[in-house]
C-alpha cells in the first residue's frame, strides 16, 4: 500500500514539473484570424496575453489579400512594409518567438496596416519550472480529481511521470 502511496505521489510530483514547462501557440487575432476588416483589435489582444521565448504566433489568413510582414519598431509605427526582417505570405505561418523583446508584425497590402492590421508582441524570458516544488500532500492526493490540467500536459506528465513511476512501481506487465 505505501508503494502505491509513493508511486502516486511521484507521478504527480513530476505532472507538477512538466505540466507547465510547454511553450504556448497563439493564432493571431485567435478565431477571426490576421484580417484588415475590424473584426480585432491587436494591440488589445496581444496586452491581454503573456508571450515568452519559446512561444509559437500562428498567422491565418487569405493569402490573396494580406500577408504578414515583421519589421523594425521604426517600421510598425510608420506602417512602412518596405525593408521586412522577414516576409510571409503562405497564409498559415508560424513565428517562433526565439528571444525576448519585441517583435513587430504589419500586413504589406497598401492600407492594411493603417486600418489596424499590426501587432506588436512583446516577448518576454521564459519561465522555468525549475523553482522548488512542495510535495503533494495526503490531502492534495485524494483531491486530485479536481486538477484542471491540459491535455497536452497530461499527456507528457503521464509519459515522463506515470508510465516510468507505473513500471517502478512493481506492477507485474
Amino acid at each position: 500500500m505505501a508503494l502505491k502511496k509513493n508511486t502516486l505521489a511521484i507521478s504527480f510530483l513530476m505532472m507538477a514539473l512538466c505540466g507547465g514547462s510547454m511553450a504556448a501557440v497563439y493564432n493571431a487575432g485567435d478565431s477571426a484570424g490576421w484580417t484588415s476588416m475590424g473584426q480585432v483589435d491587436y494591440k488589445e489582444w496581444a496586452a491581454n496575453k503573456n508571450f515568452h521565448v519559446g512561444d509559437t504566433l500562428v498567422f491565418i489568413y487569405n493569402n490573396q489579400f494580406h500577408n504578414v510582414k515583421q519589421v523594425t519598431q521604426q517600421g510598425f509605427e510608420s506602417c512602412n512594409a518596405t525593408s521586412p526582417i522577414a516576409t510571409y505570405t503562405n497564409g498559415s505561418d508560424t513565428v517562433t518567438l526565439e528571444k525576448h523583446g519585441h517583435f513587430y508584425f504589419i500586413c504589406g497590402y497598401p492600407g492594411h496596416c493603417q486600418a489596424g492590421q499590426k501587432i506588436d508582441i512583446s516577448v518576454l524570458p521564459a519561465t522555468s519550472n525549475l523553482s522548488p516544488a512542495r510535495p503533494p500532500t495526503q490531502s492534495s492526493l485524494s483531491g486530485a480529481s479536481s486538477l484542471s490540467l491540459s491535455v497536452p500536459s497530461i499527456l507528457l506528465s503521464w509519459a515522463f511521470g506515470g508510465l516510468p513511476a507505473f513500471f517502478l512501481s512493481g506492477f507485474p506487465y
